[in-house]
Protein backbone atom coordinates (compact mmCIF):
# COMPACT_ATOMS: atom_id res chain seq x y z
CA UNK A 1 0.00 0.00 0.00
CA UNK A 2 1.45 3.19 -0.58
CA UNK A 3 2.46 5.40 1.92
CA UNK A 4 -0.82 7.92 3.61
CA UNK A 5 1.33 10.63 3.65
CA UNK A 6 2.87 10.75 -0.02
CA UNK A 7 -1.05 9.44 -1.30
CA UNK A 8 -2.34 12.26 0.70
CA UNK A 9 0.02 15.71 0.66
CA UNK A 10 -0.45 17.91 3.53
CA UNK A 11 -0.25 20.57 0.18
CA UNK A 12 -3.13 19.38 -1.10
CA UNK A 13 -5.42 20.98 1.37
CA UNK A 14 -3.22 24.29 1.72
CA UNK A 15 -4.25 26.69 -0.34
CA UNK A 16 -1.26 28.85 -0.99
CA UNK A 17 0.74 28.42 -4.10
CA UNK A 18 4.07 30.37 -2.96
CA UNK A 19 4.79 33.59 -1.04
CA UNK A 20 7.17 36.46 -3.01
CA UNK A 21 7.62 39.93 -1.94
CA UNK A 22 5.80 39.78 0.83
CA UNK A 23 2.64 38.13 -0.82
CA UNK A 24 0.65 35.53 -0.99
CA UNK A 25 0.00 34.08 -3.62
CA UNK A 26 -2.98 31.44 -4.06
CA UNK A 27 -3.72 28.04 -5.97
CA UNK A 28 -6.71 30.08 -7.54
CA UNK A 29 -4.32 33.52 -8.64
CA UNK A 30 -5.67 35.44 -5.34
CA UNK A 31 -3.20 37.30 -4.31
CA UNK A 32 -3.09 38.32 -0.40
CA UNK A 33 -1.02 40.50 1.70
CA UNK A 34 -1.05 40.42 5.74
CA UNK A 35 -0.40 43.59 7.65
CA UNK A 36 0.74 42.70 11.59
CA UNK A 37 -1.43 45.39 13.92
CA UNK A 38 -0.29 47.21 17.31
CA UNK A 39 -3.13 46.91 20.33
CA UNK A 40 -4.45 49.81 22.13
CA UNK A 41 -6.16 48.85 25.38
CA UNK A 42 -9.85 50.58 24.48
CA UNK A 43 -11.19 50.26 28.47
CA UNK A 44 -8.12 52.49 29.47
CA UNK A 45 -9.82 55.36 27.37
CA UNK A 46 -12.38 57.87 28.04
CA UNK A 47 -15.61 58.37 27.10
CA UNK A 48 -14.93 60.92 24.72
CA UNK A 49 -11.45 59.04 22.98
CA UNK A 50 -13.69 55.45 23.02
CA UNK A 51 -16.31 57.88 20.80
CA UNK A 52 -13.64 59.39 18.35
CA UNK A 53 -12.21 55.55 17.99
CA UNK A 54 -15.18 54.37 17.41
CA UNK A 55 -16.00 56.68 14.78
CA UNK A 56 -13.04 56.81 13.26
CA UNK A 57 -13.18 52.99 12.63
CA UNK A 58 -16.26 53.17 11.77
CA UNK A 59 -15.10 55.90 8.50
CA UNK A 60 -12.11 53.40 7.67
CA UNK A 61 -14.16 50.63 6.98
CA UNK A 62 -16.53 52.85 5.25
CA UNK A 63 -13.98 54.01 3.29
CA UNK A 64 -12.92 50.62 1.84
CA UNK A 65 -14.67 49.36 -1.51
CA UNK A 66 -12.94 45.73 -0.33
CA UNK A 67 -13.57 43.22 2.06
CA UNK A 68 -10.62 42.83 4.82
CA UNK A 69 -9.84 39.96 7.12
CA UNK A 70 -9.28 40.97 10.83
CA UNK A 71 -8.05 38.11 13.03
CA UNK A 72 -6.58 37.25 16.29
CA UNK A 73 -3.75 34.76 16.91
CA UNK A 74 -3.36 33.78 20.38
CA UNK A 75 -0.50 30.79 20.98
CA UNK A 76 1.26 29.79 23.91
CA UNK A 77 4.72 32.28 24.12
CA UNK A 78 7.95 30.86 23.34
CA UNK A 79 10.62 32.18 26.69
CA UNK A 80 13.13 29.75 25.48
CA UNK A 81 15.15 33.41 23.63
CA UNK A 82 14.77 35.04 27.06
CA UNK A 83 15.99 32.16 28.54
CA UNK A 84 19.09 31.91 26.76
CA UNK A 85 19.73 35.46 27.01
CA UNK A 86 19.70 34.89 31.06
CA UNK A 87 22.45 31.52 30.71
CA UNK A 88 24.30 34.53 28.65
CA UNK A 89 24.07 36.82 31.39
CA UNK A 90 24.62 34.50 34.44
CA UNK A 91 28.07 33.03 32.45
CA UNK A 92 29.25 36.66 31.74
CA UNK A 93 28.25 38.02 35.17
CA UNK A 94 32.04 38.18 37.58
CA UNK A 95 29.92 38.65 40.54
CA UNK A 96 29.22 35.42 42.40
CA UNK A 97 26.39 36.96 44.31
CA UNK A 98 24.39 38.04 41.45
CA UNK A 99 25.59 35.06 39.03
CA UNK A 100 23.98 33.09 41.76
CA UNK A 101 20.19 35.08 41.48
CA UNK A 102 20.53 34.74 37.67
CA UNK A 103 20.21 31.17 37.70
CA UNK A 104 17.33 31.26 40.48
CA UNK A 105 15.68 33.38 38.76
CA UNK A 106 16.14 31.33 35.27
CA UNK A 107 14.85 28.29 36.92
CA UNK A 108 12.24 30.16 38.63
CA UNK A 109 10.55 31.53 35.29
CA UNK A 110 11.49 27.61 33.77
CA UNK A 111 9.13 26.23 36.31
CA UNK A 112 6.65 28.59 36.10
CA UNK A 113 6.14 28.66 32.64
CA UNK A 114 5.68 24.46 32.38
CA UNK A 115 3.19 24.61 34.90
CA UNK A 116 1.36 28.22 33.86
CA UNK A 117 1.10 28.73 30.04
CA UNK A 118 1.80 32.41 29.53
CA UNK A 119 -0.41 33.02 25.91
CA UNK A 120 0.46 36.25 23.83
CA UNK A 121 -1.91 37.57 21.35
CA UNK A 122 -1.17 39.08 17.61
CA UNK A 123 -3.55 41.13 15.55
CA UNK A 124 -3.64 41.01 11.43
CA UNK A 125 -5.83 42.03 8.73
CA UNK A 126 -5.43 40.39 5.52
CA UNK A 127 -5.98 42.68 2.40
CA UNK A 128 -7.43 40.81 -0.90
CA UNK A 129 -6.60 40.82 -4.27
CA UNK A 130 -9.01 38.25 -6.74
CA UNK A 131 -7.85 39.18 -10.01
CA UNK A 132 -10.82 38.92 -13.06
CA UNK A 133 -11.21 35.89 -14.56
CA UNK A 134 -11.82 34.80 -17.90
CA UNK A 135 -15.00 32.85 -18.72
CA UNK A 136 -15.13 29.32 -19.02
CA UNK A 137 -15.54 29.50 -22.56
CA UNK A 138 -12.57 31.75 -23.14
CA UNK A 139 -10.13 29.39 -21.47
CA UNK A 140 -11.73 26.79 -23.39
CA UNK A 141 -10.78 28.46 -26.59
CA UNK A 142 -7.21 29.54 -25.17
CA UNK A 143 -6.35 25.94 -24.75
CA UNK A 144 -7.13 24.79 -28.00
CA UNK A 145 -5.42 27.25 -29.29
CA UNK A 146 -2.02 26.19 -27.39
CA UNK A 147 -3.08 22.58 -28.53
CA UNK A 148 -2.91 23.64 -32.31
CA UNK A 149 0.08 25.62 -32.10
CA UNK A 150 1.44 22.60 -30.08
CA UNK A 151 0.66 20.27 -32.93
CA UNK A 152 2.22 22.25 -35.03
CA UNK A 153 5.66 22.28 -33.10
CA UNK A 154 5.75 25.42 -31.76
CA UNK A 155 4.50 24.86 -28.08
CA UNK A 156 7.97 25.45 -26.67
CA UNK A 157 7.84 29.70 -27.62
CA UNK A 158 4.59 29.87 -26.60
CA UNK A 159 4.64 28.35 -23.14
CA UNK A 160 7.85 30.82 -22.57
CA UNK A 161 5.57 33.62 -23.76
CA UNK A 162 2.52 32.45 -21.71
CA UNK A 163 4.95 31.93 -18.68
CA UNK A 164 6.56 35.72 -19.41
CA UNK A 165 2.48 37.36 -19.79
CA UNK A 166 1.60 35.40 -16.39
CA UNK A 167 4.47 37.30 -14.38
CA UNK A 168 3.98 40.21 -15.89
CA UNK A 169 0.38 40.20 -15.01
CA UNK A 170 1.53 39.04 -11.43
CA UNK A 171 3.57 42.21 -11.34
CA UNK A 172 0.48 44.22 -12.37
CA UNK A 173 -1.91 42.73 -9.53
CA UNK A 174 1.27 42.78 -6.82
CA UNK A 175 1.11 46.45 -7.73
CA UNK A 176 -2.95 46.79 -7.56
CA UNK A 177 -2.20 44.93 -4.12
CA UNK A 178 0.04 47.27 -2.95
CA UNK A 179 -2.43 50.27 -4.06
CA UNK A 180 -4.93 48.35 -1.18
CA UNK A 181 -2.55 47.75 1.33
CA UNK A 182 -1.67 51.57 1.56
CA UNK A 183 -5.40 52.58 1.99
CA UNK A 184 -5.39 50.10 4.82
CA UNK A 185 -2.22 51.19 6.50
CA UNK A 186 -3.40 54.88 6.03
CA UNK A 187 -6.81 54.20 7.68
CA UNK A 188 -5.06 52.16 10.62
CA UNK A 189 -2.68 54.60 11.12
CA UNK A 190 -5.01 57.38 11.88
CA UNK A 191 -6.45 55.48 14.70
CA UNK A 192 -3.06 55.54 16.23
CA UNK A 193 -2.30 51.84 15.57
CA UNK A 194 1.20 50.53 14.36
CA UNK A 195 0.87 48.71 10.72
CA UNK A 196 3.90 46.45 9.59
CA UNK A 197 3.36 44.20 6.66
CA UNK A 198 4.86 40.63 7.12
CA UNK A 199 7.65 40.14 4.75
CA UNK A 200 8.25 36.31 3.40
CA UNK A 201 9.97 35.07 6.35
CA UNK A 202 7.50 35.94 8.90
CA UNK A 203 5.13 34.98 6.29
CA UNK A 204 6.46 31.28 6.51
CA UNK A 205 6.98 31.56 10.53
CA UNK A 206 3.14 32.78 10.99
CA UNK A 207 1.89 29.72 8.86
CA UNK A 208 4.14 27.46 10.71
CA UNK A 209 2.34 28.84 13.69
CA UNK A 210 -1.33 28.48 12.63
CA UNK A 211 -0.76 25.53 11.23
CA UNK A 212 0.82 23.63 14.38
CA UNK A 213 -1.49 24.82 17.05
CA UNK A 214 0.16 22.61 19.59
CA UNK A 215 3.11 23.89 20.23
CA UNK A 216 4.92 27.18 20.51
CA UNK A 217 5.49 29.80 18.22
CA UNK A 218 8.37 29.50 15.74
CA UNK A 219 8.99 32.91 16.53
CA UNK A 220 6.09 34.96 17.39
CA UNK A 221 5.41 38.36 16.62
CA UNK A 222 3.61 41.18 18.94
CA UNK A 223 2.19 44.87 18.90
CA UNK A 224 5.80 45.66 20.22
CA UNK A 225 7.56 44.32 17.20
CA UNK A 226 5.34 46.58 14.97
CA UNK A 227 6.30 49.53 16.99
CA UNK A 228 9.70 48.89 17.23
CA UNK A 229 9.75 48.40 13.23
CA UNK A 230 7.64 51.29 12.50
CA UNK A 231 9.64 53.79 14.63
Amino acid sequence: MPDKQEAFPTQKFIEIETIKDGTIVLKNGGLRQILLISGINFDLKSEDEQGTILNLFQGFLNSLNFSIQIFIHSRKLNIDPYLENLSVRETKEPNELLKNQISEYREFIRAFVSENAIMTKSYFVVVPYDPVKLPEAGEAITKKLFSFLERKGVSKPTERLNLEEKEKQLSEHIEQLSTRVAQVSGGLSQLDLRVVPLNDEELIDLFYNLYNPGGVERKGFSATQAETQTA
